[in-house]
């Protein structure tokens, strides 16, 4: 529902740089299934996250999602951990899907570059039949690797528009 989510003004831009930080770092071996947390990855140009099912030479080598959104999803009455909606990199204290394609996500080292907002949800979403909504389609963001570096955690991060 609308009222669900936190008002944000239709004028108001983001911050032309900012901080976030990552609550949750998640890897698959296969692809169409939930995401694991892991402690840290490595991230590789031309590849994305080191060992995760995904990875490859594309523009959507890694996919994050902010935690303030999954929570709007639990405010539903579901149980949801970091990772459930196949999201790479959970973060918390940017509205990702308000930030334009071609921002830069600097994650200690490493640099990622914002090549999509949003994608269509696959048929047979088990939290769209589960609740009536998914929130990656909507609020979802895809990277690609543009500078090598491992995560984790206690990364420093922070983004830069432009």
């Amino acid at each position: 529902m609308e009222a669900d989510r936190p008002a944000r003004p239709v004028h108001e831009a983001p911050a032309r740089e900012g901080a976030f930080e990552i609550v949750s770092i998640n890897v698959s071996t296969g692809v169409g299934t939930r995401k694991d947390p892991v402690d840290r990855v490595q991230l590789r140009v031309d590849h994305g996250i080191v060992g995760d099912a995904h990875a490859r030479n594309w523009h959507r080598q890694v996919s994050l999602l902010a935690d303030e959104d999954v929570e709007s999803m639990r405010g539903k009455g579901v149980d949801l951990d970091a990772g459930i909606f196949a999201e790479n990199v959970t973060t918390r204290g940017v509205d990702l899907s308000a930030l334009p394609v071609g921002t830069r996500f600097f994650m200690d080292e490493a640099e990622l570059e914002l090549t999509q907002v949003g994608k269509e949800c696959h048929h047979g979403c088990a939290i769209y039949q589960a609740v009536g909504d998914c929130v990656m389609p909507r609020k979802g963001v895809f990277a690609k690797v543009v500078k090598e570096g491992w995560i984790s955690r206690e990364s420093r991060c922070h983004y830069r528009i432009g």
